[in-house]
């Protein structure tokens, strides 16, 4: 085998590695695309994503129809109830 034929097929064969590494990439959604931080709803329910590093537990007001409440929230997803009844959610700007 010569070495103009060796280096086509070494290149040919990194250009495929890299070209399979980038569909499988594209094909598969972040983690934070399918769990945004802050509020979001799916097709029936309504959640707060509290996204942090540190533990911390912050104070969220849920908006709904009639008088607004506050949760205390940890961190990761909180399920805040029926989309249906659920007209959003947002960070006080407080701890608990």
């Amino acid at each position: 085998m010569s070495l103009r034929r060796s280096l086509s097929a070494a290149v040919g064969a990194v250009t495929l590695v890299l070209g399979m590494s980038g569909v499988a990439a594209a094909a598969s959604p972040s983690v934070a695309a399918m769990n945004p931080c802050g509020f979001y709803e799916t097709s029936s329910d309504a959640f707060y994503n509290h996204c942090t590093g540190d533990g911390s537990r912050v104070i969220v007001e849920i908006e709904v129809w009639g008088p607004n409440y506050e949760w205390c929230l940890g961190p990761g997803d909180t399920w805040l109830g029926a989309a249906s009844r659920i007209d959003g959610a947002f960070y006080t700007g407080r701890t608990c």
